[in-house]
C-alpha cells in the first residue's frame, strides 16, 4: 500500500535519509516538469529549477530521462548534476548489441504502418523510440494500430506511457541498472529516486531493502513504489524538505556565529 511521502511518517523518512550517505535520483517528463502536449516544449518551472539547483549542492544528484542525453542534457546545463542518463538507462553506456541499427530498422517499418495515422509520431531517440499519440484525435484507433504494429518487431521491450508507447531494445540496460550504477559510482549506500510512469517501475521494483526508497508521482494501485506524491506540482514541497533536512556546514556555521541572546 502506498502511503503520502508528503505526510508527517513520510517526512520523517526523508529526515532519516537526508542524514544517509544518498544518492537523489528523477526522471523528468512527469517529475521535474510538468507533462505537456509537445514533449520539446517541457520545461521545469522557474521555482523547481532553482530548488533542484540547490539540492544538487547538497546530495549527490542525478536526473535518469527517457529523453535522449544530449536532449535532456539542454535542460539541466546549469546544475551540477552527478549524473545525466538518457534513453530510460542507456546512455551514456554503450552496450555490445548494436542497438542503433536495430532501432533504426524499427523507425523505417513503424513509419510505413503508422504514417497514415493523423496526430502519431514517432520520436527517434537513437537507441530508443517512443510513439506519442497525444496530438491523435482517435486514440483508441491509434493505440491499437500501434500495438499492431509493434508486435510485428523482434528483439524488442514494449513499455507503454502517458499517451505514449516506449520501443526499447530487448534485454538494454534499464533506469533500475542506471540507478545501481550511478549510486555505485558515487560510493552511496542508499538511493531515494522519483519518478511518475511505467519505465520508472523498473526502479520501484528492485528488491533492496534499505538501499532505496522509491516515490511515484501520482498514486497507483500497480505501482511497486511504497510512496507517493500526490501530483506534479507537489515536487516542489518535497525538494524543500530534501533541503531543510540537510544543512550545509555553512549553514551550521551561520546558527553557531550568531549572536545569543
Amino acid at each position: 500500500m502506498m502511503r503520502p511521502v508528503l505526510s508527517r511518517e513520510g517526512r520523517e523518512v526523508l529526515a532519516q535519509i537526508a542524514w544517509a550517505n544518498v544518492l537523489v535520483a528523477f526522471d523528468y517528463d512527469g517529475t521535474l516538469a510538468p507533462i505537456v502536449d509537445d514533449p520539446a516544449r517541457a520545461t521545469m518551472r522557474r521555482g523547481t529549477r532553482g530548488l533542484l539547483a540547490r539540492v544538487a549542492e547538497r546530495y549527490p544528484s542525478a536526473v535518469i530521462s527517457g529523453r535522449a542525453q544530449h536532449d535532456a542534457m539542454l535542460s539541466f546545463s546549469d546544475i551540477s548534476l552527478c549524473a545525466l542518463i538518457g534513453n530510460h538507462g542507456l546512455e551514456p553506456w554503450r552496450n555490445p548489441d548494436d542497438y542503433e541499427v536495430r532501432v533504426r530498422r524499427w523507425r523505417r517499418l513503424l513509419e510505413d504502418r503508422l504514417g497514415n495515422l493523423k496526430g502519431v509520431v514517432i520520436e527517434d531517440k537513437r537507441l530508443s523510440l517512443a510513439i506519442h499519440y497525444r496530438a491523435s484525435r482517435e486514440k483508441k484507433v491509434a493505440v491499437a494500430a500501434i500495438r499492431e504494429a509493434v508486435a510485428g518487431l523482434s528483439s524488442v521491450r514494449v513499455i507503454s506511457g502517458k499517451q505514449v508507447v516506449n520501443v526499447l531494445p530487448y534485454g538494454a540496460p534499464h533506469k533500475g541498472i542506471a540507478l545501481q550504477r550511478v549510486r555505485d559510482q558515487q560510493g552511496c549506500d542508499t538511493a531515494l529516486f522519483v519518478g511518475d510512469d511505467e519505465t520508472d517501475e523498473d526502479v520501484f521494483s528492485l528488491d533492496q531493502p534499505g538501499r532505496l526508497l522509491g516515490v511515484r508521482v501520482g498514486r497507483s494501485r500497480t505501482s511497486r513504489a511504497p510512496y507517493y506524491l500526490a501530483d506534479q506540482d507537489a515536487i516542489d514541497e518535497l525538494l524543500r524538505v530534501l533541503l531543510s533536512a540537510r544543512r550545509t556546514s555553512a549553514d551550521m556555521r551561520r546558527e553557531s556565529d550568531a549572536p545569543t541572546a
